[in-house]
């Protein structure tokens, strides 16, 4: 299923567990890390293709997350064309991603990477939310950059009292009391509400683009 622009609706995910470190998977038999994604089936709506996505992938079922927050609008990425099979070059280019920020309410183990008959991921670990991007392949790595800034202003307050931080450079304006289509807060984190950043704590990440 492609736009009219050649983008196949997508979803990524970033999970957080309660110290707002995100669940870092590494693809099978590669020595590349990501964030899970997948491709929105007809008829599915992004939160409907997020949840499922994560079952898929981490094993997990809507009762072990609750949702932060969602990026505002598609962030795209074009794929190289020796990436694309011969069948669909010409005619599709990339994909068109929301994204989902989500806080694990259960346990480690209740993640399972064989859930499903074609994981994703061989091995996974919690990393520091903002995550290299050198080791995510090169044409990822600027949408990677967009949803973990646009996202950022989300992240739970810890229990010691950090301060959240993130990049000041590019952040996209939030709606504050809009909704989306799905019911999700669009600008707004559920049951919470964007800080503001203090002077100087901008964050860079290692390796980006």
């Amino acid at each position: 299923m492609l736009d009219r622009e050649g983008f196949r609706p997508n979803v990524g995910i970033v999970l957080l567990n309660q110290r707002n470190q995100v669940f870092w998977g590494k693809r099978i038999r590669t020595h590349s890390w990501q964030f899970p994604q997948g491709g929105i089936k007809y008829g599915e709506s992004p939160e409907q293709a997020m949840f499922r996505e994560l079952h898929e992938e981490v094993g997990l079922f809507p009762e072990h997350v609750r949702i932060l927050a969602r990026t505002r609008d598609w962030l795209r990425y074009e794929v190289p064309e020796h990436f694309i099979r011969r069948d669909a070059r010409g005619h599709y280019r990339g994909q068109k991603q929301i994204w989902f920020l989500l806080q694990l309410t259960g346990r480690d183990s209740d993640m399972n990477l064989r859930a499903s008959t074609h994981p994703e991921f061989d091995a996974w670990r919690w990393h520091d939310y903002w995550v290299p991007l050198d080791v995510v392949i090169e044409f990822k790595r600027d949408v990677y950059q967009m949803a973990l800034t646009e996202l950022a202003r989300f992240l739970p307050p810890r229990p010691s009292g950090h301060v959240n931080r993130f990049l000041r450079g590019g952040m996209r304006a939030q709606r504050r009391d809009g909704q989306d289509q799905d019911g999700v807060e669009v600008g707004a984190a559920e049951g919470d509400h964007p800080r503001p950043d203090a002077e100087g704590l901008a964050v860079k990440l290692s390796g980006s683009v």
